[in-house]
């Protein structure tokens, strides 16, 4: 059975934040980040935007689309959960307006959660063809101000159908994987920003592709010239590039990173999307590269902590119906920016807190953030559900 990703859009906050702005501010070269970080933006989310908005606002064009028949799952992968026990994917199923019946998850494992979500959808529609899943990756990346990592927020959604006989990507059954205990990366019940160990952050991801390909090649698989594109996590895009560089190494093949270089091209303006990020890189492949019919990618997740998976995938012909390339180059551009001194005043009000309160009306997007109300998130649709 032949099992994939039938179609994906993409989502980000309402405002951006200009590297040049942010290097001006911090009396840095903006080279540093430009060429050093492989970035020159990243995605604020508005007061009235979080996880779910964006999650759900990826996710409508395939409902508008697609519709609703079949979607009998909804997972809602995150390292930015807005809720210890209720999950991302209920609220978002209901602004949505999903069937009752259907199963809502929220999965966790840093960065890898979206590609935990993308392999448990391709068991269930395997299961029963008849199926569809809807996969949700939305994050939020928050750093401390004045922090190494603060170049390196971000913040994005992406959302795709798993289905049968699937119109952009048909997933290979072999992958492998990865998983080590490293205290690399992690973000603590009692703060709202993550704590990071660069160096180590580095050596982990090396590592955890290493190790994914290593376990790919022990289960018979396939061989590095056989891979026509590469699509790697990208907590800023020169991570990915030295980790390319790691593997070109390993297997003694030709490094590249021109080959990269289209994947990379959303990712560069969003900043870090977390579980969002491989897949938004993937949306920028298959909307920017015209000559995919029948190619085999690769596609490596990784999650701080640390796991890792590799991926491989054939492009279907006739992908080129679907792509939205305009649609992505508008939603970037229409992004409002933001002056340093307001992106840092929005940053420390920024509150996980219970306590009642109303959002001001700022995002443009489909969905808003209204507030907490007895304790509860509450949410809105923008503009009235068609009939």
């Amino acid at each position: 059975m032949r099992v994939g990703i039938h179609d994906l859009a993409v989502a980000t906050g309402h405002h951006v934040l200009d590297l040049d702005d942010l290097a001006a501010r911090n009396g840095v070269d903006p080279a540093k980040y430009h060429v050093g970080l492989g970035q020159d933006a990243f995605s604020v989310p508005a007061a009235d935007e979080d996880i779910v908005t964006m999650g759900a606002a990826a996710a409508l064009p395939l409902i508008e689309r697609h519709g609703t028949d079949g979607i009998r799952t909804v997972l809602f992968a995150t390292e930015s959960g807005v809720d210890q026990s209720k999950s991302a994917a209920v609220v978002a199923h209901g602004l949505l307006g999903l069937p009752s019946t259907a199963r809502a998850v929220e999965l966790k494992q840093a960065c890898y959660g979206g590609t935990a979500a993308l392999v448990a959808a391709l068991g269930i529609v395997a299961r029963d063809p008849r199926e569809r899943v809807l996969v949700i990756a939305s994050d939020v990346a928050r750093y401390d101000l004045d922090s190494a990592a603060e170049p390196t927020q971000g913040a994005g959604a992406v959302a795709f159908l798993v289905a049968a006989d699937p119109d952009l990507i048909e997933i290979e059954p072999a992958s492998g994987l990865f998983s080590a205990d490293v205290d690399d990366f992690w973000r603590p019940n009692d703060r709202s920003t993550a704590l990071v160990d660069g160096r180590l952050s580095v050596s982990a991801y090396v590592d955890a592709l290493l190790g994914s390909w290593d376990d790919l090649a022990d289960r018979g698989g396939i061989a590095p010239a056989d891979i026509d594109r590469w699509l790697h996590h990208q907590p800023f895009t020169k991570m990915a590039l030295k980790a390319h560089r790691a593997w070109s190494k390993h297997v003694g093949a030709e490094f590249d990173e021109t080959e990269l270089a289209t994947g990379f091209t959303y990712n560069r303006r969003t900043g870090n999307s977390y579980t969002a990020s491989v897949f938004l890189a993937l949306a920028a492949l298959l909307d920017l590269d015209d000559d995919l019919d029948g190619r085999r990618l690769a596609l490596f997740s990784y999650g701080s902590g640390s796991v890792g998976e590799l991926l491989t995938g054939i492009v279907k012909p006739g992908y080129r119906a679907l792509r939205r390339a305009g649609q992505v180059a508008g939603l970037l551009d229409a992004r409002v920016p933001i002056s340093v001194d307001d992106y840092r005043e929005l940053h420390a009000a920024t509150s996980t807190s219970s306590e009642a309160r109303q959002n001001p009306a700022v995002t443009t997007g489909p969905f808003r953030f209204t507030g907490v109300e007895a304790g509860a998130r509450r949410y809105a649709r923008t503009e009235p559900t068609p009939n």
